[in-house]
């Protein structure tokens, strides 16, 4: 009885195949047969949607077919707060996790779904050089440990991505593909993704992002002068440029559509109007069909003829033009939510339509694939460094310049902008910055991995023994204020770190040589031996909740309070309108069930340790609250 009232805490992150299969039963239920898809029924409904071609385009690689099964595979991680790392930590929304940026998309999939409006990397180019993220499928977290030298003493130097290793280009792309097939599902639906890139994989990585993106999702390619000088590369040709891939949701809003073309009146001022110096009488004798009423045919709503202006028409073109759509009124559609003009002559019917899809004159400013001279290249990026540091301790990051600008035309006041490939946080700098200039508040979440730096460099010397060492003092210095002059920032932001799972089931290695009965029972003899009570003896309560909050979905920045519930402790949980209760005392005391069974909880989520409840109070507090146990 006690089973029907109650369930288990989700022990790992979102188990995206699960899903998947959940929602094509749900549109497709007559493909499946015995709980198993029946392919010959699914090709029956798809009918000529089933390419049976024997030749087809496709794009593929040696291990593709592991890296698609990445992403599938659910993380048992967690992620541990570090207060004492962070600045401002209860109150800002800004993130900086440390941890493989794989695991860490996984456990963020679930809170963040659909939820940040820009995504910038940077990410590890494939030159031969130390291949960073090289991804074990079987054991991905005690990979990560290894590889940081959090497990195996030796630090297991990360592997070399040679050119003569058979599969150069292939590993690189297995290490991106569930990465960004992940970047994806955390993308708004008018989201849209900056990846810099060198030579090396710039036309893989277009195929790559055609195949999780779709072709129809490009947007643009902008080139970036990196140096002025001249480099030494194969056939005497100078590589002075990288470049920026720009891919997109469907419903992307930002400024890289349409010319702005911005004027302003006394009388209208946000008009689109055509400008002249010629005085109102010479305007209208030049142009005297120009000289009317204009009149919505939809509402009938006369816009009248302004004499310090000319309308962009005349009375005989005003109804082909109509037809075509490239006329707009503002009474048209009720979506728009700025003032524009009366009326607004588009030069193509492409214009008329995106103000429909894109729903604003806002959304149609325009920017050029070249970036603007304020942009500065990897000189100004050791720059920005050398000025919060007093000396170079990260090579080739990225400039300030580069990320502000796309941030500034892509995203607004309060959207999410991620980078997972956060290098020495170059990211947060300019979110930061951008924010304090338009006095707005965007929020970054930053992932790094703690790649260990040489005990030679000069970061090293200066007492930086990781990349996220120098990334998270660099967004304490740029909060601080920095140079001859100090802008101090009023933000902070919190830091995470990807460690084991607290929970007892996740720490199990199963073995593969052995059959799933054999690993069955081995199973059942670990937890036997590893109990909750026990675990929990040994750990900081609220590295429990947070393993909560991020398995249960909710977010990194939820407001958490600590305070009695009857005879015992729990913290409060709150997420906007999603909240959660989390006890982890070992008995759940009487007068706490009484309390709970009252009108105030009921409906809420109760999480306790499974033990801390015989079957009965189970039974009993399941048919009032929403009962999960650990």
């Amino acid at each position: 009885m006690a089973g029907k009232n109650y369930s288990k805490v989700n022990l790992t992150s979102s188990n995206l195949s699960e899903e998947k299969l959940a929602e094509l039963r749900r549109v497709l239920p007559e493909a499946f047969s015995e709980n198993k898809i029946d392919w010959e029924r699914l090709r029956a409904v798809l009918g000529d949607a089933v390419d049976d071609r024997i030749e087809k385009f496709s794009f593929t690689w040696a291990g593709k077919s592991n890296a698609v099964k990445n992403v599938l595979i659910p993380s048992s991680a967690t992620l541990r707060p570090a207060k004492d790392e962070s600045v401002k930590f209860d109150v800002s929304e800004n993130l900086f996790i440390e941890g493989d940026n794989l695991e860490v998309l996984k456990l963020l999939k679930k809170t963040y779904f659909e939820s940040v409006k820009m995504i910038y990397i940077d990410p590890p180019y494939n030159t031969g050089g130390d291949f960073v993220y090289h991804d074990n499928f079987a054991a991905p977290l005690k990979n990560y440990l290894q590889q940081t030298g959090q497990v195996d003493a030796e630090g297991n130097k990360l592997q070399t991505n040679r050119e003569t290793s058979g599969r150069y280009h292939s590993d690189w792309l297995s290490m991106m593909y569930p990465r960004l097939k992940l970047a994806w599902d955390l993308l708004r639906n008018d989201g849209v993704i900056f990846i810099s890139i060198d030579d090396n994989e710039a036309h893989r990585l277009m195929m790559l992002l055609d195949e999780v993106f779709g072709e129809e999702s490009f947007v643009a390619v902008f080139p970036w002068k990196k140096r002025t000088a001249k480099s030494d590369v194969p056939f005497g040709v100078s590589q002075e440029y990288e470049w920026i891939i720009c891919y997109a949701k469907p419903n992307f809003v930002g400024g890289l559509f349409f010319e702005r073309k911005y004027y302003k009146t006394p009388d209208y001022p946000n008009d689109r109007w055509r400008l002249s110096d010629l005085t109102t009488q010479k305007l209208e004798a030049d142009r005297p069909n120009s000289v009317f009423d204009l009149v919505n045919p939809k509402t009938g709503k006369i816009y009248p003829y302004n004499p310090k202006r000319l309308w962009g028409i005349t009375k005989d073109t005003f109804k082909d033009y109509y037809d075509k759509g490239k006329i707009v009124f503002p009474d048209d559609y009720d979506f728009l939510n700025i003032t524009i003009p009366a009326y607004r002559v588009f030069e193509s019917e492409d214009k008329a339509k995106a103000l429909k899809k894109y729903g604003s004159e806002e959304a149609m400013k325009a920017i050029t694939t070249g970036l603007p001279k304020e942009v500065g290249m990897s000189e100004d990026g050791n720059n920005d460094i050398f000025e919060l540091f007093g000396k170079k301790i990260f090579s080739y990051p990225k400039p300030v310049s580069l990320i502000k600008h796309l941030v500034k035309f892509s995203t607004r006041d309060g959207d999410l902008i991620l980078d997972f490939f956060a290098g020495s946080g170059t990211t947060a700098q300019a979110v930061l910055t951008l924010n304090k200039e338009e006095d707005e508040n965007r929020k970054f979440v930053l992932v790094q991995l703690p790649e260990v730096i040489e005990t030679k460099s000069e970061a090293y010397k200066s007492g930086y023994k990781t990349i996220t060492d120098i990334a998270k003092e660099r967004i304490r210095r740029v909060i601080k204020g920095y140079g001859d002059e100090p802008q101090p920032i009023d933000d902070g932001f919190k830091v995470f770190k990807l460690a084991e799972s607290n929970y007892p089931e996740n720490l199990f290695d199963f073995d593969p040589e052995k059959s799933e009965e054999e690993n069955r029972k081995a199973f059942g003899e670990y937890l036997s031996k590893t109990t909750q009570m026990k675990l929990f003896d040994d750990t900081k309560a609220i590295d429990v909740v947070y393993e909560t909050i991020i398995k249960e979905g909710l977010s990194l920045n939820s407001k958490i309070i600590e305070r009695e519930i009857g005879k015992n402790t729990a913290y409060f949980v709150a997420d906007g309108e999603r909240q959660l209760l989390v006890c982890l005392n070992k008995k759940i005391d009487e007068k706490t069930i009484n309390e709970l069974t009252g009108k105030d909880y009921k409906g809420k989520t109760f999480i306790c340790l499974d033990n801390a409840l015989d079957d009965t109070a189970k039974a009993n507090l399941g048919l009032h609250v929403e009962l999960k146990t650990i």
